[in-house]
């Protein structure tokens, strides 16, 4: 982004945001790159550029990758905007396109408040769990009814990485110094030597419908023996570096407990994950394997998913991953995982489209597929998809099956072995949408329901490959 010297850029919100995520002020930056803060604050309202020479110095000073000031924010503002303003509540208003883009880059935490305001309204409309909270402060609506939601918004406002996390688990890998065949055990002793818990495999019949449990008044971590050896390191390396948790969770302000818990969690299993596949390492063997899944997983002594899941947190500044989107579904189409360190609209108010081959993974359980899809803007993606098996179920109970989504834009799917051999410039994408809903795409066998932006058609008289036929003047 920083073109010729002489070349001014208004980027005036991305450098409000970079700095909030350095945890400095205004006074501090301008320190750091030897301007004074009244003209920090005029770049971030936009009355000033920010020339080539300030944003080589930010990269400098701060360690960051110019790319932190690419759109992948933006675009994703935009697609939530563009998704809340399709919906009929909004169709005597004609927004041009560009307002909404002005809007996703000029005012992120309008696009935000409009977000969660939409999914409230959604919640309510649906009759489903959106109440009143009944406190003093009759103000505070409570969005937060939906801790998955508001969880899923913390992790894409951090874009999946933190810091602190990475940090804390490389040092935790290099002070054992171990395989990671040798992880569990060497995790197991490590608690017990320095906070006095005992790990115990136990028995499917105690455990009943538990993975794990963390005795805290007998001071013992309970794992059942259906997690395989993969997974029980993993559910070891939940148990350190609490309070670097805490001051993550701090610094998000106001969660109610539902969420606050639930971030926790969340965070517990990225330290996890990070401990089995140490930053460094793990970046510098996906840059060597060309990001082989499968061998990525038997390096790191991890399952499928964990590599997966984590391929999406690659973001420290000068060593970068692909940015990844990932989305798990069951063989519903319920969408249980999603994840995006890229600009791919993932919608937050429907499912998913039936022409992406994740949803074909449960009828090629053994094979990794492959493809590339095409959204209805023209934007093409890069993904592989397979089916997943958690841990086993005792009989009778059903064996969890789930698949698994793993994609980039088309630009980066040169640096995947999955793309050796394809030109992917001339690759046909598969033509998909966000979802039903949204798609205008004509004469779809799949379809679910008709596009909200358009008419349906009723004809008695005529029966077409498509459930649904519609108008195709956009309804305003």
């Amino acid at each position: 982004m920083a073109g010729e010297s002489g070349k001014k850029l208004f980027v005036g919100p991305r450098f409000r945001r970079i700095r909030q995520q350095l945890g400095l002020s205004q006074t501090q930056i301008a320190e750091g790159l030897g301007i004074s803060p009244s003209y920090v604050n005029l770049i971030e309202r936009n009355q000033r550029p920010v020339t080539a020479q300030i944003l080589l110095r930010l990269a400098e000073t701060y360690d960051l990758d110019l790319r932190d000031l690419a759109t992948a924010d933006e675009d994703r503002f935009f697609a939530e905007l563009n998704e809340i303003f399709s919906d009929p509540l909004f169709r005597q208003i004609d927004l041009p396109k560009q307002e909404l883009k002005d809007l996703a880059e000029l005012c992120p935490g309008v696009t935000h408040s409009l977000q969660r305001l939409y999914a409230a309204y959604t919640e309510a409309r649906r009759g489903e769990t959106m109440v009143a909270a009944q406190m003093a402060d009759r103000e505070q609506i409570r969005y937060e009814a939906n801790p998955i939601e508001r969880v899923r918004d913390l992790i894409e406002a951090n874009r999946n990485y933190f810091p602190e996390l990475e940090q804390a688990a490389e040092t935790v890998r290099d002070e054992l110094n171990v395989t990671s065949q040798e992880l569990f055990g060497a995790l197991a002793d490590r608690l017990r030597e320095r906070h006095s818990i005992t790990t115990r495999i136990m028995p499917v019949d105690v455990m009943r419908e538990t993975l794990r449990r963390f005795d805290r008044h007998r001071r013992q971590l309970l794992i059942s023996e259906l997690v395989d050896f993969q997974g029980r390191a993993f559910q070891t390396g939940l148990t350190e570096y609490g309070s670097v948790m805490d001051g993550i969770v701090a610094r998000t302000g106001s969660l109610d407990d539902g969420a606050r818990r639930l971030f926790r969690i969340t965070l517990g299993n990225y330290f996890a994950a990070a401990v089995m596949m140490p930053y460094a390492a793990f970046h510098a063997a996906v840059e060597q394997l060309s990001y082989d899944v499968n061998v990525l997983a038997q390096r790191f002594n991890a399952g499928f998913e964990q590599v997966c899941h984590r391929l999406t947190t690659l973001q420290r500044p000068n060593a970068r991953g692909v940015p990844f989107f990932l989305l798990r579904v069951d063989n519903a189409g319920n969408v249980s995982k999603r994840f995006s360190s890229g600009t791919f609209p993932f919608s937050k108010f429907g499912g998913t489209c039936p022409l992406w081959n994740v949803h074909s993974t449960f009828d090629t359980p053994d094979r990794l597929l492959k493809q590339v899809i095409e959204l209805p803007d023209g934007s093409r993606y890069f993904s592989i998809a397979q089916m997943v098996r958690r841990p086993v179920a005792p009989h009778p109970q059903p064996q969890p099956r789930f698949a698994l989504g793993l994609g980039c834009e088309i630009r980066h799917a040169s640096k995947l072995i999955y793309a050796a051999g394809m030109d992917l410039d001339k690759a046909e994408g598969t033509p998909i949408g966000v979802n039903c809903r949204l798609c205008e795409r004509e004469h779809c066998s799949q379809r679910a329901e008709p596009p909200i932006t358009r008419t349906l058609i009723l004809d008695e008289n005529t029966r077409r490959a498509s459930s649904f036929a519609f108008s195709n003047a956009r309804e305003l």
